[in-house]
């Protein structure tokens, strides 16, 4: 079997473990950074682990200002805010902490604050001609893997729709892992970002620019995001659990660094523009689906049946409908709706959600070729509940 060409530039220094905020502050100053913009969320920031990364921050002599007015979803109005601060006070590092929305939004921050511009501007990848400032990403959910990627995913604040923005500069200089800081995320948010993190691992497995190396990724995110999603739900103060979904959800982002996303992604990012329905949430509700969709064809079906071998202990024969159930499986342990209707979603809704899916950036990284018409069939399937169904 011939292997595929691969030019793996890893950008990013990974630093996991319990109790390492503690080394946010020396880490800054390894970096040459004296002046940070932290851009965090409310949430985060009552938690108080802002206040606590800003102490570490101040003890090593960086002066720390807060942005903290990231929400779930960030547009490019979040983004001006974001970079409006940074003019104001002209910091030499940036940290994202918090969510995907955190880190993307101090990555957003960064191509305006040193590139200038809008958002727009810079989507599509290397679009950035000047210099970036340093990031440190320091995520506070197990899902986005964004602390291991030089995009950032920022909707559009007037068409809603989500705008891939990267560039090598983009990428963290640093990812520091703390489990610690995801023992105080709610049951909910837990089980959106690790689906979310599952739907990374799976969907990079099969994509069309997937390489030796993405895939190594992907299988070691998916055993270790496999073995405990559901322990980490029913036993949330599970360090060893937490840990590994971090870890978990950061390979997966390195898989998407080195492969892209699929269809599933690109089906859900409507879903969340138009439904509201939270982005871990439509993924996972249109993963089965999608899995099923592109196991349909023989070759498709072989790669994820190796795949899904080669990530560890099975987890049931045959492979691909095994995977589809464990899959549906994380959706009923969330407690999520079983379908779309009863999610909010409508039947005349989906005419407008496939044209923006088949719309959407990851759907040409598809390992089969799906159109509109594809979409609309299976939205269908997901409004109504009819159980995913691989055609052979």
């Amino acid at each position: 079997m011939s292997v595929a060409e691969i030019d793996w530039q890893p950008r990013t220094r990974l630093i996991f473990g319990a109790g390492r905020l503690v080394r946010l502050g020396d880490l800054a100053r390894e970096i040459g950074g004296k002046r940070a913009l932290l851009v965090t969320d409310p949430g985060v920031r009552a938690a108080g682990y802002a206040d606590t990364a800003g102490e570490r921050l101040e003890t090593a002599g960086v002066v720390v200002s807060v942005f903290d007015e990231v929400p779930e979803n960030p547009t490019s109005a979040t983004v001006e805010r974001c970079a409006e601060a940074a003019r104001a006070f002209a910091p030499d590092l940036l940290i994202g902490l918090g969510g995907g929305s955190a880190m993307d939004t101090a990555r957003g921050g960064n191509f305006l604050y040193t590139n200038g511009g809008a958002m727009p501007d810079y989507r599509g990848y290397g679009k950035a001609e000047k210099p970036m400032l340093p990031l440190i990403a320091v995520p506070t959910t197990a899902g986005t893997g964004s602390e291991m990627q030089s995009y950032a995913v920022i909707s559009d604040a007037e068409t809603h729709r989500k705008m891939a923005c990267g560039d090598p500069k983009a990428a963290a200089r640093a990812a520091l892992l703390d489990p610690e800081l995801t023992l105080t995320c709610p049951r909910r948010v837990t089980a959106c970002a690790g689906i979310d993190a599952i739907a990374h691992a799976v969907e990079t497995a099969v994509t069309t620019k997937g390489t030796a190396l993405s895939r190594l990724f992907s299988r070691e995110a998916f055993r270790l995001l496999a073995a405990n999603f559901r322990r980490v739900l029913d036993a949330p103060d599970d360090l060893d659990a937490r840990g590994a979904m971090l870890l978990g959800a950061a390979y997966a982002g390195s898989a998407i660094e080195n492969s892209m996303l699929g269809a599933a992604h690109s089906a859900a990012n409507p879903l969340t523009a138009r439904s509201k329905i939270v982005h871990g949430q439509a993924v996972g509700m249109m993963l089965p689906y999608v899995v099923a969709f592109n196991a349909s064809e023989p070759e498709i079906a072989a790669a994820y049946e190796t795949w899904v071998r080669q990530s560890g202990p099975p987890i049931g024969e045959p492979a691909v409908d095994s995977l589809i159930e464990f899959l549906r499986g994380c959706l009923m342990a969330a407690g999520f709706p079983s379908t779309l209707r009863e999610a909010g979603v409508t039947e005349e809704a989906i005419p407008l959600l496939a044209k923006e899916a088949a719309e959407q950036w990851t759907v040409q990284f598809n390992p089969r070729p799906i159109g509109e018409e594809d979409f609309v069939a299976l939205y269908r399937d997901a409004l109504h509940g009819v159980p995913p169904a691989i055609r052979r």
